[in-house]
């Protein structure tokens, strides 16, 4: 073969080499884009918390059930005989309608707060009972939540709700990707484990 017409096949190779590999440099953003790491990356602005507790208070409530199955602290108030069976009860059951003392929620009380300051529960002052016992309060349900604040570089902000040992790990400032819908909705579920 004549040595011209090898340079010229070995420099067409080279060409051809030298424009896929360009074509393929092209399509990784498009790869990247398409099948790179889903979600946008954050920062974590704030970390808060909110505790809050539910105060109980004994108060006399009025009720009906079959007599046979009141409250053992129940005051009847009116009973009647039933003299056709109904409910699964034989002819000739009572029904009665009665008081007795329950527990019902009447207010709460939140504290809220931003790390460093270490969350902290409510100290409501309770009251004690009456004479006849009714009027006391008491804590109830207790309800914790550990908040982090994310914002994008593009101006989009979410919060995401944390167990506490989490929470605690988070340092404000860090970065980290999240997922995020076509609706601008952020998984917190898809944050990485702290």
């Amino acid at each position: 073969m004549d040595p011209a017409r090898l340079r010229l096949a070995a420099t067409s190779r080279a060409f051809r080499w030298a424009l896929l590999g360009l074509a393929m440099l092209a399509l990784v953003p498009l790869a990247w884009k398409l099948f790179g790491p889903r979600g946008v990356v954050v920062e974590v602005v704030g970390k808060t918390w909110q505790l809050e507790v539910e105060i109980e208070q004994r108060v006399m409530e009025s009720g009906s059930a079959w007599c046979d199955e009141l409250p053992a602290d129940a005051r009847i108030l009116a009973r009647r005989r039933i003299d056709r069976p109904s409910a699964g009860r034989p002819a000739g059951a009572e029904h009665c309608r009665y008081s007795s003392p329950q527990w019902r929620r009447r207010w709460g009380m939140r504290n809220e707060g931003q790390a460093p300051t270490p969350p902290r529960w409510p100290e409501p002052q309770l009251r004690a009972a009456g004479a006849d016992g009714l009027g006391a309060e008491r804590a109830g349900q207790r309800q914790a939540r550990y908040l982090l604040q994310l914002h994008s570089s593009d101006d989009h902000a979410w919060t995401c709700e944390l167990p506490l040992a989490a929470w605690q790990r988070v340092q404000a400032g860090t970065s980290v990707r999240i997922q995020v819908d076509r609706w601008s909705v952020a998984n917190c579920a898809s944050l990485p484990a702290f």
